[in-house]
């Protein structure tokens, strides 16, 4: 490959890497042709964006990028997979999805998620548990709703229980 394509294919993945919150590093490379199918439509259908990059060139556009991502560099063996997402825990519930008892692949490397770096395939669990911005929204939403009907609650049931004593003082007369 000439030096000016390998160029033109950093910049690619380092835009790649910029138009995503989030992004996976998985082993994929042992998928037979079903499976990889599956995962690719699967990936689809999650809005995650999947591409098998090469190694050197991954490194090379990590490097470009302002982030320091040296503890993911030793992750960069073999074959590799980068699924990129703005859903964190997205790619790692996929993952675990995917894997199936007779069969760990496709098997998690590393992630970058919410400005963290997660090394090992022993992470996964940590980064299904990850709540996503939506959900992170919805649970501030509820808290900060909860005292407001409370107090709703208590002064309607206040209100109720003055009707009910005028109503009486009312008919005892």
């Amino acid at each position: 490959m000439k030096k000016e394509d390998k160029s033109l294919i950093i910049d690619q993945i380092a835009e790649t890497l910029k138009g995503y919150s989030c992004f996976y590093l998985a082993e994929t490379a042992g998928l037979d042709a079903e499976a990889t199918s599956e995962l690719r439509r699967a990936c689809f259908n999650d809005d995650i964006k999947l591409v098998v990059v090469k190694n050197t060139l991954l490194h090379k556009a990590l490097e470009t990028l302002d982030f320091d991502f040296s503890e993911l560099y030793p992750s960069l063996k073999g074959s590799t997979s980068l699924l990129c997402s703005n859903v964190g825990n997205a790619p790692a519930k996929l993952l675990k999805k995917m894997q199936k008892k007779d069969q760990p692949l496709p098997r998690l490397k590393a992630a970058y998620v919410e400005e963290s770096i997660y090394v090992g395939e022993n992470q996964l669990e940590a980064l299904c548990a990850i709540k996503s911005k939506n959900e992170l929204i919805a649970e501030v939403v509820a808290l900060l709703q909860s005292p407001a009907k409370t107090v709703v609650s208590a002064l309607q049931s206040g209100a109720n229980t003055i009707h009910g004593v005028l109503e009486t003082l009312a008919n005892k007369e």
